[in-house]
């Protein structure tokens, strides 16, 4: 077999053709573009093309797939693919290293989702990218006004219109403060930074409900009690084709909601979880289990019974409610079936 593994980069790539017949290799250098690719794919024509998951890795995966060509795309967080007590590590070497590991299958291989599903998850990581500047700007006019001995009011209702008009009270063009107040000229541009931000934010909302409300998997999962559209979107876009997954036990892993395993001889030990796959979708579904608590029976039961009346459980218990509620979530999409609230004894 002839496998072509690419170490792709910003501008240039290099190529490494390994014959697993003969165990001989070579290496290419090519710049980083389609048609550069495209000359190379036709020119060597391989049965198998290995990248590495990185941003380059959506339009070369769409080009591999017109070809014909099978693609594997490896995941950089796995054990194997560790650099360990090495004095050498270039190019060349990932190259090769990435068509040897292909080659004995011991590459963990990440899903590549078809290009409108590569879009939708952009867009959803981008709104969170505009909501975590708006934070930003939130808390450091909070920081601000407090070094002032005038402090803001609490939750969401510090942003509303009435908020931000009393805020704009206090504010001042930089340009006409005294020494001493130059305080209320950068209040002025963080309130405008905010108010700048508060456009892109709606539109990319708007698209995002307009999308949602044509997706069967996300009108399904709003079924749920407490799910809102932000955490169904996430779960039917980052969890993709549901079939490719057996198991429950599969999809908790996939998102890295499953303890360490620590084994040796007489002791097996579990530690904390794994932290792997999507960080935004585990980090949304957190949140929907702490506030899911208050509107879920299920959530609620499930959360009561892990933690057994322990205040050090809380988030061991949250976890579990995170994980469990991933897996019925695949289920759902799986089967086509709304929420069952009966089946809160799982």
């Amino acid at each position: 077999m002839k496998i072509l593994a690419l170490d792709l980069g910003k501008y240039k790539s290099v190529a490494c053709v390994y014959e697993t017949t003969s165990l001989t290799h070579r290496f290419a250098t090519i710049v980083s573009t389609p048609q550069a690719l495209h000359d190379l794919l036709v020119a060597e024509e391989p049965e198998r093309v290995v990248i590495e998951i990185c941003p380059l890795a959506g339009w070369v995966s769409d080009l591999v797939g017109t070809l014909g060509i099978v693609l594997e795309v490896a995941s950089t967080t796995h054990d194997a693919w560790r650099w360990k007590n090495v004095k050498r590590k270039n190019d060349r070497q990932d190259g090769l290293k990435l068509a040897q590991l292909s080659a004995l299958g011991q590459l963990t291989l990440v899903h590549m989702p078809a290009p409108p599903v590569r879009q939708w998850r952009a867009l959803i990581n981008y709104r969170q990218r505009l909501v975590s500047r708006r934070t930003r700007i939130r808390n450091h006019i909070r920081a601000l006004l407090l070094r002032q001995a005038s402090v803001m009011g609490r939750g969401a209702g510090a942003w509303t219109r009435a908020g931000i008009a009393q805020l704009k009270a206090l504010a001042r063009p930089l340009a006409e403060v005294a020494p001493e107040e130059l305080w209320r000229g950068e209040l002025e541009l963080e309130l405008a930074a905010l108010e700048a931000l508060a456009a892109p934010l709606r539109q990319v909302e708007q698209k995002l409900d307009e999308l949602s409300a044509a997706n069967k998997g996300v009108q399904l999962l709003r079924t749920i009690p407490g799910v809102g559209p932000r955490g169904a979107e996430a779960m039917v876009a980052v969890l993709d084709e549901v079939q490719r997954f057996k198991r429950g036990k599969e999809v908790g892993a996939y998102l890295g909601l499953v303890p360490k395993q620590i084994q040796s001889g007489e002791s097996n030990r579990l530690g904390r979880i794994t932290h792997q796959g999507n960080r935004l979708l585990r980090s949304l579904l957190i949140e929907i289990s702490w506030s899911g608590l208050r509107y879920n029976a299920w959530m609620r039961a499930v959360y009561e019974r892990v933690r057994r009346g322990s205040k050090t459980r809380k988030k061991i218990a949250i976890v579990a409610v995170a994980r469990r509620l991933l897996i019925r979530c695949w289920a759902m999409l799986r089967d086509g079936t709304r929420w069952r609230p009966e089946l809160s004894s799982t």
